[in-house]
């Protein structure tokens, strides 16, 4: 499985374009639309994934659902196999994506490199620390592919969660 990371937008979002077999998803399409649809190539897009919905998570969605035809945040683990892992707290509808088989979380706005997401834009601290508390039972090992910034460790993290609440 391969991961293609593409920077969008002014905000500097990152969508990720997750691949197998010729075959993909788009995570976060957050801007740039053209940019995104050069990264896909000629992979088959079976699906879009988002981890919630601010618009510099989802400036391009619109375009990619309508150039493929395809859905957003079904099930499509006919293809790819992945959790979808309910995380409120940045926002009421944030999700994280773990793709056990690539070791890999795609956590959007809810864990960064050394931070957190912002509870104020649709989200709240109680449900923040909910979720901090719950991803706590996942190995420490899983790389963390947020939607800004460079990727981290879930380890690496788990050291910083205190500093919140």
């Amino acid at each position: 499985m391969d991961i293609i990371k593409v920077v969008v937008g002014d905000l500097e979002e990152n969508c990720y374009i997750v691949s197998e077999n010729n075959k993909c998803l788009v995570i976060d399409p957050g801007d740039e639309y053209d940019k995104i649809k050069s990264k896909i190539g000629d992979m088959e897009v079976v699906g879009c994934l988002v981890t919630h919905f601010h618009p510099d998570h989802i400036g391009a969605l619109e375009e990619l659902l309508s150039e493929y035809n395809i859905e957003v945040n079904k099930d499509f683990t006919k293809y790819f196999d992945y959790e979808v892992i309910e995380t409120p707290g940045h926002t009421f509808d944030s999700k994280v994506f773990y793709f056990k088989k690539i070791n890999t979380m795609f956590t959007g706005d809810f864990i960064f490199l050394n931070g957190i997401g912002r509870t104020d834009l649709g989200g709240n601290d109680l449900d923040m620390k909910d979720s901090l508390e719950m991803i706590k039972k996942y190995p420490d090992k899983i790389r963390l592919l947020p939607g800004h910034g460079d990727e981290t460790t879930l380890g690496r993290e788990k050291l910083n969660f205190k500093n919140y609440y």
